[in-house]
């Protein structure tokens, strides 16, 4: 079982405030659903906490299993067991998916992977996805459309087996047979060695993913923490009860 701990958690980019105090505590097995209105902090969270050089953390920790990843550089926080699916997976040409994810899975193992051993896991787990037989092989991203990227983060997930994964809208871009396969895939993955952090807009992606607790962002604070009500709440009337907005 693992633990990650966000504590008085506030982060800042250039001199704009986006975090305030933000506490969170995300145990193994659970899925922490975050939600909130557009330009309210979800996104930066995530990023944040993997360690993005545009933000500033200005008070706060962050700890996985009890250690402050903050001083922590990228590769690092990885290598101990953080993943960020991003909303726009860049493209990198001339790196092949699965050069890139051999060397990752080795990065994180801290030794080479057997080519033949990896080669036959990551046909196995393309083919859960229901990925197109020559996406895995291709330049990292490149040319994919926005739903093939998100599979393609998610079979990153499912390589990598981290033990806590951040999903930036993982849900974006993604058709209805495409949102059954990637929410269905994540969610075979919740359990003793893996908490999610799943940031979204809509109640679709739930209804394979199942959310342990869902949290309101406003203004760069958690204003709400409950179960599904709430997420019927926001269907019913928007954030205006949270935000204090009339429609």
């Amino acid at each position: 079982m693992h633990k990650l701990e966000i504590k008085n958690f506030s982060v800042k980019i250039e001199d704009k405030q986006i975090l305030k105090n933000v506490n969170l505590t995300i145990n193994s097995g659970e899925v922490h659903a975050i939600m909130g209105p557009n330009g309210t902090g979800k996104s930066t969270l995530a990023s944040a906490i993997m360690g993005a050089p545009q933000y500033e953390v200005t008070s706060g920790e962050v700890l996985l299993d009890g250690v402050n990843i903050l001083e922590m550089p990228v590769d690092e926080r990885a290598r101990l067991g953080i993943f960020l699916a991003m909303q726009n997976p860049v493209e990198v040409p001339g790196v092949t998916n699965s050069t890139f994810m051999r060397e990752a899975l080795s990065a994180k193992l801290g030794k080479r992977v057997n080519l033949i051993d990896f080669a036959l896991d990551y046909e196995d787990k393309s083919k859960e996805l229901e990925m197109r037989p020559d996406l895995p092989h291709r330049y990292l991203n490149q040319g994919f459309s926005g739903g093939e990227k998100k599979r393609n983060e998610v079979l990153q997930l499912k390589v990598l087996q981290p033990k806590f994964a951040m999903l930036d809208e993982i849900d974006s871009g993604l058709d209805v047979d495409a949102l059954r396969i990637v929410g269905t895939n994540i969610q075979e993955m919740v359990g003793p060695n893996m908490g999610v952090l799943l940031i979204t807009h809509y109640q679709r992606i739930l209804d394979y993913i199942k959310p342990t607790y869902v949290h309101v962002i406003v203004g760069g604070t958690i204003v709400k923490t409950g179960g599904l009500e709430i997420i019927k709440e926001i269907e019913q009337n928007g954030y205006q009860n949270f935000t204090g907005e009339e429609k």
